[in-house]
This record gives structure tokens, C-alpha cells and sequence, in this order.
């Protein structure tokens, strides 16, 4: 017991380590710091309102467009940069897994948490700056909302562990991903609502387990909004899949990787 005791207090000051680490080369050395993790989503946000609302009358729920497009934006980009940082953690703390303290497994965790915590405060900073501005009166889904956000976080979790070791032994794999998700923001329903899309396309874009976590935000903002289509059955299958299958790979292929390193 105090072996095991002793080796969880390990993990937790290396995972502790490495978030100092990961807070102070992500936005320690930038002028601003966290002040740009606020404001791109925020100036996302407002171009996208200013550009549709020049186009259309009103967004596809409620109408308030820049509500509309924050509810879908939000969690996308948690969503894809979670995922792109989790997918490069073998690659960033590289020179720490060559000390027998530290382990992938801890770097895994310390990119994922550190990110996940700093969009959730991004998104709270958003979402009450909306409220603000445009003295919106809410009728939150609050346990809508957390699930959305905790579908993101694991969907993001799951891709990015995967792709770690893809990245790691396929390096073409990476810009490869790239070119994949450069028309994910399009295909997500960050810009519109699935009800929109005829058949058989329809059925094609809920293929894709980020129009699902989209469609949960949305009904814990829009009260009317019922999200027929969403099933969190389908997106627990793609985390659960994805991270069970790439944890195993790497764990698997563990030493080639750090041979390699």
C-alpha cells in the first residue's frame, strides 16, 4: 500500500509539473498570455455574427446571432485544440519522458487538463461577456451544458491520445490530419442546425460525433431546441474507442516510440 501510495504522488507532481511547464511555454512567452485565449474565440465569435447577419435576418435559433454562433463555436474549439495538444504531448515533453519519474501517461494528462481547464474559463468569460453586452435573458439547460462540455473534453481526449501515437510513428499521419479537419468547422453545425440539411446529406454530417456535442449546447441555451438526432450513446463510443485503442498502441509500441525520441 505505501508503494502504490507513493508512486500516485509521483504521478501527481509530475502531472503538476508539467501543467507549470505547459502554462508557462504555452502563454508565458507570448505577450498577453491568456488575454489572446479570450479574445480569438471572442473575435471568431463577432466576425461570424458581423458576416451573417449581413446575409441573413436572423441565426437558425433564437435571434441573436452572436449567441448562436458562440453555442457552436465554443465547444468546437475546445473540441479541436484540446485534441490537437493532447495529439503533440509525446512531442512536447519529449525531453522530460527520458527521466523514469515521468511517464506518457502523466504527459497525456497534464496537456489535456491544463487545456481543458483554460477553455472552460474561456467559455464561461464568453458566454457571461454575451450576457453582459447584450443583456440576454437565459433559460439554461445547466446538466445540458456540462454534458456538452464533458463530450468535447472526451472526444478530445480520445482523438488526441489516439493521434499521439500516430503522430509519433507516422509523421506524414500529421499533415495528413491536418488536411482531414480543414473542412471539420463546416461539417460540425457550428454555422447551422442539422434540420436545415436535407436528406440523405443528413444523415451523413451526424456521422461526424462533434454535430452531436454541438446540438447538446445548444439545447441547454435554446429551451424550444429538442436535438432530436443527438445520441450520446454514438459519441461515448467514439471517446471510449478511441482512447481504449490508442492508449493500447502506445503502451504497445511504448519502447519504439521513446527509441525514436
Amino acid at each position: 500500500m505505501p508503494a502504490v501510495q507513493s508512486g500516485r504522488f509521483r504521478a501527481i507532481r509530475a502531472i503538476g509539473a508539467l501543467i507549470l511547464r505547459e502554462m508557462s511555454t504555452t502563454y508565458g512567452r507570448s505577450p498577453g498570455g491568456y488575454f489572446w485565449a479570450v479574445a480569438e474565440p471572442a473575435a471568431g465569435i463577432a466576425l461570424l455574427s458581423f458576416a451573417f447577419s449581413l446575409a441573413i435576418r436572423a441565426p437558425s435559433l433564437g435571434n441573436n446571432f452572436a449567441l448562436f454562433y458562440a453555442t457552436g463555436y465554443l465547444p468546437f474549439m475546445l473540441y479541436f485544440d484540446v485534441a490537437r495538444r493532447v495529439s503533440m504531448s509525446i512531442a512536447f515533453s519529449r525531453p522530460l519522458l527520458m527521466y523514469p519519474p515521468v511517464t506518457y501517461i502523466d504527459a497525456l494528462v497534464a496537456r489535456w487538463l491544463i487545456n481543458t481547464l483554460t477553455h472552460l474559463l474561456v467559455f464561461v468569460i464568453v458566454i457571461m461577456g454575451l450576457w453582459m453586452f447584450y443583456d440576454l435573458q437565459f433559460i439554461l439547460d445547466h446538466s445540458a451544458i456540462a454534458r456538452s462540455l464533458i463530450m468535447a473534453s472526451g472526444l478530445a481526449l480520445g482523438i488526441g491520445v489516439l493521434n499521439c501515437f500516430l503522430f509519433a510513428m507516422f509523421p506524414l499521419w500529421d499533415r495528413v490530419w491536418g488536411i482531414l479537419n480543414r473542412p471539420m468547422f463546416l461539417i460540425s453545425a457550428v454555422i447551422f442546425t442539422p434540420e436545415v440539411v436535407p436528406e440523405p446529406f443528413r444523415g451523413w454530417l451526424l456521422l461526424n460525433p462533434l454535430v452531436h456535442v454541438v446540438g447538446e449546447m445548444r439545447r441547454g441555451f435554446y429551451p424550444t431546441y429538442d436535438a432530436a438526432y443527438l445520441s450520446y450513446v454514438y459519441v461515448m463510443a467514439w471517446i471510449a474507442i478511441t482512447m481504449a485503442l490508442g492508449l493500447a498502441l502506445l503502451r504497445l509500441y511504448r519502447a519504439r516510440i521513446m527509441s525514436t525520441a
